[in-house]
């Protein structure tokens, strides 16, 4: 299993449009394409005191799936226009790692 983590930032003020805009248009989107191999995705928020930090941590079964939703440079952050537009910063690369044991009670 992969585990694909990516990091966005963005003001307070823009922080429940952000939020929002993944859970009603990014996800929902991404779910739609049904790849195979997509296991799911989870947010997480942390608000500092002048920014918003954003962690989405997709699950895939294989890089091979990964490269289904990225594309051949799969590191390559999938950011779209209208997330650019409320996001001060973000990685321009997504980290991808090997899950070796995942535990849920």
């Amino acid at each position: 299993m992969i585990s694909r983590i990516w990091h966005g930032w963005t003001t307070p003020a823009n922080a429940d449009v952000y939020e929002n805009l993944l859970r009603t248009e990014i996800f929902e989107g991404i779910e739609i394409r049904k790849i195979d191999g997509f296991l799911g995705i989870d947010l997480l928020r942390h608000d500092h005191a002048q920014e918003v930090e954003f962690v989405t941590i997709m699950w895939f079964t294989s890089l091979d799936a990964v490269r289904t939703f990225s594309g051949a440079d799969y590191e390559l952050a999938v950011v779209p226009p209208a997330a650019r537009a409320v996001l001060s910063r973000f990685d321009a690369r997504s980290a991808h790692y090997d899950v070796l044991e995942r535990r849920t009670t």
